[in-house]
Order: C-alpha cells, then sequence, then structure tokens
C-alpha cells in the first residue's frame, strides 16, 4: 500500500485531499493538519482547519462556502449577540459548536489534541488519518500597523476574518511553534512515507506553520523520499483567500516560481504550475526542483483528482531520476 503524508491547511487543503483519495483509492494517507489558525472563542477550542478537513472528507462541509457546516444554522450565535458577547466578527453555527464543545470537554478531562481528533474523526470517518502537527499550543500572529504609528500583533484569525487583510502585515509568528513538539504520529508518518505532498495551501500561515514545528522539517528531509507541491499561486494571484497579502509579509513575491523558491530546493524536489504559468517552469527547475505545467484549478473533484495524479507522476519521476 502506497503511504501518502499531506501537510494541510483548510480550505485548499481539504479539497485537494478529496481529489488525492480519488486519485490513489487503495493509498493510506495521513494529513498533518495546521493548528496555527486555532483560536479559543468562547470559553471553547476552535480547530478551524482541522474541522474543515473533517468536514469536508466527511461530507458536513458547506461546498458553497469552503468552511463550516452545511445547512448550518445561528442562533447560539444570535443569542450571544443579543447577550452584548462578542466576538460578532468569527461566525459559530450551531452545528459548528457541538464539535467545539465535544472538543474543549475532552482537552478539559485530559486528553490531548490528537487523541481528540482522532474521537471526532470517528463520527467523519474521512478515509483518511488526520493529525495535528501538534498537541502544543500555537497560535499564528500578525504584526500591523497599530493605527497610531507603532505596530501591534493580532492573531490571525482576527487579520484574517475580521480585518479581511485589508492592511499590511509585517510579520507572521508561529507563537509557542519554537517550543512545540509534533503530535504523536505525525514523525513516523514522515518516515514511513512513500510521497510527501504540499497540496495548494497558504505557504506561510499553513504549510509554513506545521514546518515551523520542530523537527518537521528534519523529518521530511530524512524521510528522502519524494516531496512535490501545487502552487496555490495561478497568474500572480492567490486562487482563494489573500495567501499574497502574508507572503508579502516574509519577502516573497506572489508568483508560482517564489513560492517554489521559498519552500526551496532543500526541501521540494517536485513543483506543480499551472498552465498559465508554464513560463515559471524553467525558472523552477534552475533552481534544482522538477517542475511541470499543468491544469491547477480545483473546478470540481475529476478536476482534482486529476491535479493529484499529477502530483503522484512527478513524484515518480522524481524518484526515478
Amino acid at each position: 500500500m502506497q503511504r501518502i503524508v499531506v501537510l494541510s491547511g483548510g480550505i485548499g487543503g481539504a479539497r485537494f485531499l478529496r481529489g488525492l483519495r480519488r486519485a490513489a483509492p487503495e493509498a493510506g494517507i495521513t494529513v498533518i493538519g495546521n493548528t496555527g489558525d486555532d483560536i479559543h472563542l468562547f470559553g471553547l477550542k476552535v480547530c478551524p482547519d482541522l474541522d474543515t478537513v473533517m468536514y469536508t472528507l466527511g461530507g458536513g462541509i458547506h461546498e458553497e462556502q469552503g468552511w463550516g457546516r452545511a445547512e448550518e444554522t445561528f442562533a447560539v450565535k444570535e443569542e450571544l449577540a443579543a447577550y452584548g458577547v462578542g466576538p460578532e466578527w468569527f461566525g459559530l453555527g450551531d452545528r459548528d459548536f457541538a464539535t467545539h464543545i465535544v472538543r474543549t470537554q475532552m482537552i478539559g478531562a485530559g486528553y490531548p489534541l490528537s487523541a481528540v481528533t482522532e474521537a471526532l474523526c470517528r463520527r467523519w470517518e474521512p478515509g483518511v488519518t488526520l493529525l495535528p502537527m501538534t498537541d502544543d499550543r500555537v497560535e499564528t500572529h500578525v504584526v500591523v500597523d497599530d493605527g497610531e504609528g507603532g505596530r501591534k500583533a493580532v492573531h490571525f484569525q482576527e487579520y484574517w476574518v475580521r480585518m479581511r487583510a485589508s492592511v499590511p502585515a509585517h510579520a507572521v509568528v508561529p507563537v509557542g511553534a519554537d517550543q512545540a513538539t509534533p503530535a504523536p504520529g505525525v514523525l513516523q508518518a514522515l518516515a514511513e512515507a512513500d510521497v510527501i505532498i504540499f497540496p495548494p495551501s497558504n505557504p506561510v500561515v499553513s504549510v509554513g506553520t506545521i514546518l515551523a514545528v520542530p523537527g518537521v522539517r528534519e523529518g521530511i528531509a530524512e524521510a528522502g523520499v519524494p516531496v512535490v507541491g501545487l502552487s496555490p499561486i495561478i497568474g500572480n494571484a492567490p486562487v482563494r483567500g489573500m495567501a499574497d497579502k502574508v507572503l508579502a509579509a516574509v519577502g516573497v513575491p506572489a508568483t508560482a516560481a517564489a513560492v517554489a523558491q521559498h519552500y526551496g530546493s532543500g526541501l521540494l524536489d517536485g513543483w506543480l504550475v499551472d498552465t498559465v504559468d508554464a513560463d515559471a517552469v524553467d525558472a523552477v527547475e534552475a533552481d534544482g526542483i522538477r517542475c511541470r505545467a499543468v491544469p491547477l484549478l480545483m473546478t470540481d473533484l475529476d478536476a482534482t483528482a486529476a491535479m493529484a495524479r499529477e502530483a503522484l507522476a512527478l513524484a515518480e519521476e522524481v524518484r526515478a531520476a
């Protein structure tokens, strides 16, 4: 059985995983999920990226949004607002609240996040092994102007959801990552992998945050297997979201070639760019990363599965070289 490990953020990673599952139905897929987006709200621990993967692969996602639950209602949110309890800018639905209540109860009872995630997945049966990158608390913060001539750090969710990345990001800091350790199963999955994939997730605040956990980057390097990524940038713009804003914060242009160079040939062996970025292939290959131009828009499940097959094919090219 082929063993595939995917480092995933939320929407882009989750949708890619659905295609990968279609493309490689017999493979054992382990997902290392970003937890830097996690936030505590209303006394509850919310794990947006883990939940997006779980709901998407388990058939419970709001398809149009790409996040949150299908057929959602917001009675609890409305009641909280009536009490004047915020933040109002982060809308948790009633069905979603149940997930966070269960998670918070289990953590309060002493279970680590990895065990809680495994328990939650028993309901959703996502068809993959979903592991948080760490059981330790890591929260991504973004440094922005404070409007008074200085700067301040805000939680990534506040920057992304409330501010809609409308102000420049001066730095992105995964607070606590340097003190974190990989969750149980993470390093073992990497060591036993046949191929490692970076899906078209945000390279700074999704994949980048996972790589910031000590031991993960080393585990990928020591695995000695093909590492293939898919560009989240098509035609010099993010396919979805505001990745260009956080790329700018770390000094990386929003181009397919620049993101490959950001990861680097020490980490990446192969890189897929969209056909509109075919002129980037030579630049990427000049940096020692095998590159191919293929359609990268996840317009439907068939298109996404075709992308996944291209990634696996490129991995085999790397292996045979």
